[in-house]
């Protein structure tokens, strides 16, 4: 099997004629991906790591691959996406899409939705509703490590909803009398309270590559401040024929 390796070049990629609709990849067994992702958490948290996407096999409706940190001596993270790369986990016992970057066939004005609720989902929260909307802004140019590509940019405004978990927490302190001091104890419960928050997220996605080559996802919370954001930029790839 022949491979064809790209990365670090000024080579503009190009959209065929500008096509203005893009048809699902035909990803194969051996495509890989080489991201650098950047993670900013709160207002001091900063880190960034190189990681290693490899496709292992293809079936009619799923691509299953690996994720590797550079570096590192752990073995890889296998998983699965859709044929479309969206990601599915279980959801109250059922297998649920929960991130659908990419809809095909992709023109531009096109939206989507993904809607779920979740119970339980932390130690936080009593449940969770997400509602994600994806809209295909359309064609620019972008430029990345591994060159300067014509993209079709796709674009995410979400909201959540969630409420908290009714708790109870234990207040001790030292009361003095006449007859001495005494230790009181009370307990305090505290009600199931609402919370909300927003996530931001947009990908540039090039037909050539069968991925996105950069992507941006930014999550907000109860207060309307940024929590996290994760971007990943593609440095190279290999793609198998």
């Amino acid at each position: 099997m022949k491979n064809i390796v790209f990365g670090l070049m000024g080579v503009v990629f190009s959209l065929p004629s500008f096509a203005q609709s893009i048809d699902a990849p035909s990803v194969k067994a051996g495509d890989s991906w080489i991201y650098r992702t950047t993670v900013e958490k709160g207002p001091t948290g900063w880190g960034q790591s190189r990681s290693e996407v490899t496709v292992s096999h293809v079936t009619s409706s799923s691509i299953y691959y690996s994720t590797k940190q550079s570096g590192s001596t752990q073995a890889p993270n296998e998983t699965f996406a859709g044929a479309d790369w969206s990601r599915s986990r279980d959801v109250n016992g059922k297998e649920t899409v929960v991130n659908k970057p990419l809809s095909f066939p992709l023109s531009a004005g096109k939206t989507w939705e993904i809607q779920y609720t979740e119970q339980h989902p932390n130690k936080a929260h009593r449940f969770e509703q997400w509602n994600n909307k994806f809209t295909v802004i359309g064609f620019e140019t972008v430029e990345v490590p591994a060159g300067k590509f014509k993209a079709i940019k796709i674009e995410e405004e979400g909201r959540w909803n969630a409420e908290m978990e009714p708790g109870q927490s234990v207040v001790q302190g030292a009361q003095v009398g006449q007859g001495g001091t005494t230790m009181v104890t009370q307990i305090q419960k505290t009600t199931a309270l609402p919370a909300t928050g927003r996530t931001y997220k947009a990908f540039w996605y090039v037909p050539e590559v069968k991925r996105w080559v950069k992507s941006v996802e930014e999550y907000y919370g109860n207060g309307g401040v940024r929590t996290e954001r994760y971007s990943g930029e593609l440095e190279s790839f290999k793609l198998s024929e």
